[in-house]
């Protein structure tokens, strides 16, 4: 485990009850950059969402926990914010929490790399199984470079119709059609 790996294990051991003490949960810690330039991204979560009354209150809540904390030595900007809509998937707990969502997985293969994207239908603890074209498609974590949620804009076509381009939402005919 190299120094950084290290150092968010034990900030997200610090955390995670200071986090749940207030009513959230610690979704991830990222530690970035190098020396005076390093950032510590904490994100929390919870049902219904975390609103700025929430973020501030754990700022508050962490940052004394921050200066004691032995692994965390040296400067460092803090940002604590909220997953948003397009979640990063980095541990099983995030894919577990996202399926049935659409999402974009980055594969590493022996042709280089890939990007799958589709519903993830179910994980476990080293893979997770995602629906892309019809076909299930299983992936192993370890083949993963990226992985995230995806959001779709606007209502979802029914199910058996797809959206065709151009296409009018109202009770008009499309372009080009005849009575």
């Amino acid at each position: 485990m190299g120094t950084t790996e290290a150092s968010v294990t034990a900030v997200r051991r610090a955390l995670a009850p200071v986090v749940a003490a207030l009513g959230l949960d610690l979704y991830d810690v990222e530690l970035q950059g190098a020396g005076a330039a390093r950032t510590l991204r904490v994100t929390v979560d919870r049902a219904g969402g975390v609103d700025l009354d929430a973020i501030a209150e754990v700022t508050r809540a962490v940052s004394p926990v921050l200066d004691d904390e032995p692994s965390l030595a040296g400067a460092y900007l803090l940002e604590v914010s909220s997953p948003g809509v397009e979640r990063v998937l980095r541990t099983p707990a995030h894919y577990a929490g996202a399926h049935g969502t659409t999402v974009s997985i980055k594969v590493r293969t022996e042709a280089g790399t890939r990007r799958v994207h589709g519903v993830l239908l179910d994980s476990d603890e080293t893979t997770c199984r995602v629906e892309v074209g019809g076909e299930h498609e299983e992936i192993s974590f370890g083949d993963v470079t990226q992985a995230r949620t995806v959001f779709e804009w606007g209502p979802q076509p029914r199910p058996g119709q797809r959206r065709r381009a151009g296409a009018s939402s109202g009770t008009g005919k499309s372009k080009g059609a005849t009575a």
